[in-house]
């Protein structure tokens, strides 16, 4: 078992910044893909970024490329998301995740274990 916990989300005007951290525990030995994903009101849960084990092989979503930047600290088993030049179609709930295979995925049906996530808000 993994557990994730996420943190870092909150209200930011459009054009802001935030940074999101999802600190995984447990069953951490593996080395596993961790991911971020993103669920609006209303919407299904899209993908945003994923990121391998080495930190070579990284994943975004068209809709963040050039603004949102994914990494990790696997001494702390931490993965982070720095988002930048937010916008209002960015508010939704962030949740971090985690994908035993040692290949990057962008499918949410590849992911084992997920956090609670944690809510973004871009005011216009």
């Amino acid at each position: 078992q993994v557990q994730l916990v996420e943190s870092g989300g909150g209200l930011v005007q459009t054009g802001g910044s935030l940074r999101l951290s999802c600190a995984a525990s447990g069953r951490t030995e593996r080395r596993f893909t961790m991911g971020w994903f993103r669920q609006a009101p209303g919407k299904e849960r899209e993908f945003v970024a994923a990121i391998n084990w080495s930190g070579g092989n990284i994943q975004y979503a068209d809709s963040v490329k050039g603004r949102f930047t994914i990494s990790r600290d696997n001494a702390k088993n931490t993965v982070y998301l720095q988002m930048n030049s937010l916008k209002p179609e960015d508010t939704a709930v962030y949740s971090c995740a985690v994908d035993l295979a040692v290949s990057v995925a962008t499918s949410s049906s590849n992911y084992n274990y997920w956090g609670q996530g944690t809510q973004v808000t871009v005011s216009s």
